[in-house]
């Protein structure tokens, strides 16, 4: 049996590795005869089992071949980074290890690096060093961990204990947020019980930032939601502005950084975050920069006991001692740790490591934009981190264009909708992309713009 597991975890290996370096050779999205293959895992549940080294590589043969192959350096749709080596085998040791970070009795070290890692990003985002955080699935997750906090704190400073009371007859809260927020927001606040008719949209400028001088009259039962990197343009709102206007009328801000949150570590894009320490809670993915595995997110919240109104969990069977309890900091008691990708990753990056990645990345997308404005493309953001839309002549050309490009395989990049533009979006979140595929890119889309121009 033991010599059974050993072939198992290497043709794991094996796979994995297999897998990684042909990465540079293979289109970015699964081809057609790839996609028809996958009815073959289509069977009757089998009524014995199956040898577990043929399970891994019938799973390399036809599950391999329809990834996308987002962890590499050509992927430019949506906002996915890559994984780097180092966190794909911390995963892999975590999941060996299998263990339940619910508790710190469960999994000392789960524990123990969950504070080290949480501390570490505290300094590396330059946030409160003693803000409540927690490790969660992603930003939608991070965000609701937010705004279940901002209900408990808001509710609480008017008399209201919702742990206690819950929803019904509470005083009605307000969320002012931008008319681009990602919809993921929005999403979140229906988890915590807020509708969307709750919701009051502010005006934005021309490259989606909150114009604060047309925002509502806040309160104290208002959250505002802010957004360090707009989803199509990149760009971040005014938060030093609309942090004191808050923070005067008493309203909880929340500030919606999946990946331009990380800007805060560039020495030259720090300047764009100005004044986001002043909010009272921020989610950001791991998963998008730096580069960890999917499903790695964090919130942080300056209101450790809205934290503890909201998660805390007492049993006779739970530990009470001096050890941070993770349970007490997540929406989930039983969950993979987290914490141990994102140690791993910024022990192996230091601050600086993780910096050059969002310079290198942000450096990519300005020399992309070069290359589109010199092959014609309109730009139509200030491109100011990692994100660029742009079209063509007019809509019919811009869809064959895309049509190339996705069809060349060799990159891929998706459709967008941008102040009443039919458009293309590029958003540049890999580790892996290098210069030379950066060229290489621009080649493609000048060949695109130039072959489907009428």
């Amino acid at each position: 049996m033991a010599q059974t597991h050993n072939s198992v975890f290497e043709a794991a290996y094996f796979a994995s590795r297999e897998y990684r370096t042909q990465l540079e050779d293979r289109p970015v999205m699964p081809r057609h005869e790839d996609l028809i293959r996958l009815r073959h895992l289509h069977e009757p549940l089998p009524g014995e089992g199956t040898d577990e080294t043929a399970v891994i590589e019938k799973l390399h043969e036809i599950g391999s071949p329809n990834t996308v192959a987002s962890t590499g350096g050509r992927f430019f749709g949506f906002v996915v980074g890559g994984a780097l080596p180092v966190s794909v085998a911390a995963n892999w040791l975590s999941s060996t290890w299998d263990q339940n970070a619910g508790s710190w009795l469960l999994s000392p070290i789960a524990g123990e690096l969950e504070v080290i890692a949480g501390g570490w990003l505290l300094e590396l985002l330059d946030l409160p060093r003693d803000a409540a955080f927690g490790f969660v699935t992603g930003a939608t997750m991070a965000t609701f961990s937010s705004v279940a906090a901002a209900r408990s704190s808001l509710l609480k400073r008017q008399g209201y204990d919702i742990k206690k009371l819950g929803l019904v007859d509470t005083p009605r809260l307000r969320v002012v947020m931008s008319e681009e927020i990602h919809p993921t927001n929005i999403a979140s606040l229906g988890y915590a019980g807020i509708g969307t008719d709750q919701i009051e949209y502010c005006p934005v400028d021309d490259q989606g930032r909150i114009i604060p001088d047309q925002m509502p009259e806040l309160d104290s039962l208002t959250i505002v939601m802010l957004q360090a990197g707009n989803i199509n343009s990149g760009s971040f709102d005014d938060f030093k502005t609309v942090c004191a206007i808050a923070k005067e009328a008493g309203a909880w801000v929340h500030v919606d950084g999946a990946f331009g949150l990380w800007a805060r570590t560039s020495q030259s894009k720090a300047h764009l975050t100005d004044g986001i320490e002043m909010a009272d809670s921020w989610s950001v993915d791991g998963h998008k920069w730096p580069n960890l595995t999917q499903d790695s997110a964090v919130y942080f919240c300056r209101d450790k006991d809205a934290v503890h109104d909201v998660f805390g969990v007492d049993a006779t069977y739970l530990m009470k001692d001096a050890n941070r309890q993770p349970n007490n900091y997540t929406p989930e008691l039983s969950r993979r740790a987290r914490g141990i990708e994102f140690w791993a990753v910024l022990k192996t990056l230091g601050a600086s490591g993780v910096a050059s990645i969002i310079d290198r990345c942000c450096d990519h997308a300005q020399l992309i934009a070069q290359g589109l404005e010199s092959a014609g493309y309109k730009i139509l953001n200030d491109v100011v981190l990692n994100q660029i839309v742009f079209v063509g002549d007019d809509e019919a050309h811009t869809r064959r264009a895309l049509k190339f490009i996705q069809d060349s395989g060799r990159l891929w990049l998706g459709p967008t909708t941008w102040k009443n533009h039919h458009a293309m979006r590029i958003s540049v979140s890999s580790a892996a992309t290098t210069g030379d595929e950066v060229l290489e890119c621009i080649s493609i889309m000048t060949a695109a713009f130039n072959e489907t121009k009428k």
